[in-house]
């Protein structure tokens, strides 16, 4: 709900309260964000509320400036505010900048006007949020600055349902001169306090989403990209938190930014108790030239609050990201299981390998099967042929369609992989169009992994792919797409654009991608694409406007996968995340891990496979359906159910085994209705001699009756090494082929547990869990529990 009065703006969620105003010199202040507060709603008290919250100063700061001569005691470097830029006085981190009039950047915005409308129009360049049931309010305050002849349109929608408050801005040239706007982000504001602590998260190619805090004390703090991604270097995601904040309580702010380019976030503490938040589009590199009557459209920034902690936080942005980020077909729809070539095979496949390893996958449950790079032009290697999106005829004999025929016979839908933003130097699309690349003519280009980067700025490029998309995506039947974009951007210059509109190269690309992926979803909405950037180099909202889930991390491997996606697991829901099974040693760490474990990290995703089954021992191909059955029964909960963290890796020293802090990670995803959970114990290293371990569920309704259960599990007796001999009437050599026919013929059976249980008990006091294996004995009420184990449980409500 939005509310005015006398120009103060009161926005409110269920469980929020945003509060602005107008000043006396048309300066727009900060007021008030947090809890749910009435603070217009009586017209006997709201003045005189508004009154105690805002900004009071009777006397300039000494070394300060005065904003005008009208009121000199008002210094904006001490003021919290909603816009600023330089020259009148604020001289911290700044919305807008240009170069305008005689080369003036000095720029004064002040209150204009304003508009509360219902309802929420799509941006014309930027994908943006949006609501089904059009209940979404929007706040549209109009700033002028009547000397450059510039508006800058701020605009605030509200949705109530998930406590999110969304945020926009758009700069226009009302003057009969260009101008050139050298940074426009989409947010600024300054919140109460210099105690907040941020989190960002930060990494590499298969290192993605590490979880840093950085107390804010004094002065700046900034996250960026400069790949022309919103890169795995820095996720444009981050929040704010308060020292005493953990993961049920205390409170705490996330920002996020509907953007794939390069982002900037800024937090400044003042010398005045502040603390600034700026992010939007990175200035380092734009410049935007705007003519008279053009507008600049920022990306649209998200931002919520919580008083119940990170979790809290977590569910908010969970909710809006489902309800109004991703759209289409797959908004609430179950995704398949799916096994990918890549692992297998890498370019090294033929048809009839492809066909073979489909029928492995059919027999265990998989629905949807995917090949991977190497199907077109003369791609054996990542040295050629991107661009050039026509069937390999010695891999294909039959092409797409023949193959997509083949795997439909089987029952299984079929999927490819596409890479459409890139080229190979070696490729008939380079040498036909080589202006159709982004580089610097006749000066030696700075590749990555053998390819370059076709300019998306370029509308005719965009014509091209639109058009070879639809072309491929319609010469077969095909279920799924994988929309790869495997480099960082270099050299980035347009030969389509004028020397003095280089600084829109990077945004210009941004928007042609966005053109270019609104085409396509719209001509083929029943089409799964999953986005990836070399894994998780282009996670971010504005890819999830488009397509319903994106490769969180090339990096397979269950250990690593658990830290990566629970840093995800903060700013985004599980629904987006795509997570794979894969073979051991793992193709990126060579670490081993169960079969077991690796499954449990999965399935707090979009669960696939990414392993040779063809070549699987039967064992594990048992095991695997098994998995999968399990999943499709309880699948609708994985992809949509609440994710809550419980401990975390990210907690301690691993490597302290006495408090075991940092040794276990603990996910609970509980359905809407509270009829079901599932939760996941993740453990790094067995601790000797280490007995008591109690287990709480989450998120519960308190009146049920549960079923607590686990999932009931043979072992392999190879397990325990040689203490089968403590057993066995004969020695057995280990890793002897006695030893392989024993483990052939004789598992060991897991712990079980089973408890019917209410659910306050559940939440309150939880389950105390049968011990680990100790070294003193084992039967079936002991946990197998080794390095890198992992245990799921099921809560499933009880009838009557």
């Amino acid at each position: 709900m939005i509310r005015e009065k006398q120009k103060v703006f009161e926005l409110t969620t269920k469980d929020t309260t945003y509060v602005l105003r107008v000043r006396p010199n048309g300066l727009l202040e900060h007021v008030y964000f947090g809890g749910k507060i009435d603070l217009l709603g009586s017209d006997e008290l709201a003045e005189g509320q508004v009154e105690a919250l805002s900004e009071k100063q009777a006397f300039a700061p000494g070394n300060s400036l005065c904003y005008d001569q009208e009121d000199k005691s008002f210094s904006p470097e001490y003021c919290a505010l909603e816009a600023s830029a330089p020259g009148k006085g604020d001289v911290r981190e700044p919305m807008v900048e240009i170069i305008g009039r005689d080369g003036v950047r000095t720029l004064d915005f002040v209150y204009d006007s304003h508009e509360i409308t219902e309802g929420k129009a799509p941006f014309a360049s930027l994908p943006g949020s949006y609501d089904e049931n059009g209940k979404v309010q929007q706040l549209k305050i109009i700033l002028k600055d009547a000397w450059q002849k510039l508006i800058l349109e701020l605009y605030y929608w509200v949705y109530e349902d998930c406590n999110v408050i969304t945020r926009s801005a758009v700069l226009c040239n009302d003057g009969e001169e260009p101008v050139t706007a050298t940074r426009c982000l989409s947010l600024l504001v300054d919140l109460d306090g210099d105690d907040w602590t941020v989190r960002s998260f930060t990494g590499a190619w298969a290192r993605e989403m590490h979880a840093n805090a950085v107390p804010l004390t004094g002065g700046k703090y900034v996250l960026s990209s400069a790949t022309g991604t919103s890169s795995n270097r820095a996720n444009p995601f981050f929040f704010l938190e308060k020292e005493e904040t953990g993961e049920d309580f205390g409170e705490c702010i996330g920002f996020n930014l509907l953007y794939s380019g390069n982002h900037y976030e800024a937090m400044e503490v003042s010398p005045y108790g502040k603390t600034r938040v700026a992010t939007g589009v990175s200035p380092s590199g734009f410049s935007w030239l705007l003519s008279p009557g053009e507008r600049f459209e920022a990306p649209e920034a998200v931002f919520t609050y919580s008083e119940a902690g990170r979790n809290g936080m977590s569910k908010n942005l969970h909710a809006f990201i489902r309800e109004h980020i991703v759209r289409g077909t797959w908004k609430k729809k179950e995704r398949p299981v799916l096994l990918n070539s890549w692992e297998a095979f890498y370019f090294d496949f033929t048809e009839s390998k492809l066909v073979k390893l489909a029928e492995t996958a059919k027999s265990v449950g998989v629905e949807l099967f995917v090949m991977d790079d190497g199907w077109f032009g003369k791609r054996d290697d990542d040295t050629s042929s991107l661009g050039d999106w026509t069937e390999n005829k010695k891999k294909l004999p039959g092409g797409l369609k023949g193959l997509s025929k083949k795997i439909n016979a089987l029952g299984l839908d079929f999927g490819l992989w596409v890479e459409p933003e890139m080229v190979n130097v070696d490729s008939e699309l380079y040498r036909a169009h080589p202006e159709w690349v982004l580089e610097i003519p006749e000066k030696a280009h700075s590749e990555g992994r053998n390819q370059r980067i076709l300019d998306f700025s370029n509308p005719a490029v965009q014509e091209y792919i639109i058009s070879e998309m639809k072309r491929v995506f319609s010469s077969a039947n095909i279920a799924y797409v994988k929309w790869d974009m495997n480099r960082v951007y270099s050299d980035a210059y347009s030969q389509a654009l004028a020397k003095e509109r280089q600084g829109e190269v990077m945004h210009r690309c941004q928007l042609g991608l966005y053109r270019v992926m609104k085409e396509l979803t719209e001509s083929f909405p029943d089409i799964l694409f999953e986005g990836c950037a070399s894994g998780g180099n282009r996670f971010d909202l504005g890819i999830l406007c488009y397509f319903p889930q994106i490769w969180a991390s090339d990096n397979t491997d269950a250990m690593c996968r658990a830290e990566i996606q629970n840093g995800y697991s903060y700013g985004y829901p599980q629904s987006v995340l795509g997570a794979h099974v894969s073979s051991c040693p793992n193709h990126q760490t060579l670490r081993v891990t169960p079969l077991e474990t690796r499954f449990a990290v999965a399935c707090f995703g979009v669960l696939g496979y990414e392993c040779n089954l063809a070549d699987a021992k039967k064992e594990d191909l048992e095991a695997i359906k098994v998995q999968i059955e399990l999943y499709k029964k309880w699948r609708n909960v994985l992809q949509f159910g609440q994710w809550v963290r419980g401990k975390s890796f990210s907690d301690g020293n691993a490597s302290n085994l006495r408090d075991g802090k940092g040794n276990q990670q603990e996910w609970f995803c509980v359905s809407e209705d509270q009829s079901k959970e599932v939760i996941v114990l993740l453990q790094r290293f067995a601790i000797p001699n280490n007995h008591s371990l109690r287990l709480k569920a989450r998120a519960l309704d308190p009146e049920k009756v549960y079923r607590f259960s686990n999932r009931e599990l043979k072992y392999n007796v190879k397990g325990f090494g040689d203490l089968v001999n403590t057993v066995a009437p004969i020695h057995i050599k280990q890793d002897s082929l006695l030893h392989n026919v024993v483990a052939k013929f004789v598992k060991m059976d897991g712990e079980t547990e089973g408890y019917l249980l209410r659910g306050d008990t559940l939440m309150h006091a939880g389950v105390n869990l049968k011990q680990p294996f100790g070294g003193t004995g084992y039967n079936e009420q002991v946990r197998y529990y080794p390095d890198f184990g992992a245990r799921l449980y099921l809560i499933e409500e009880q009838e009557n």
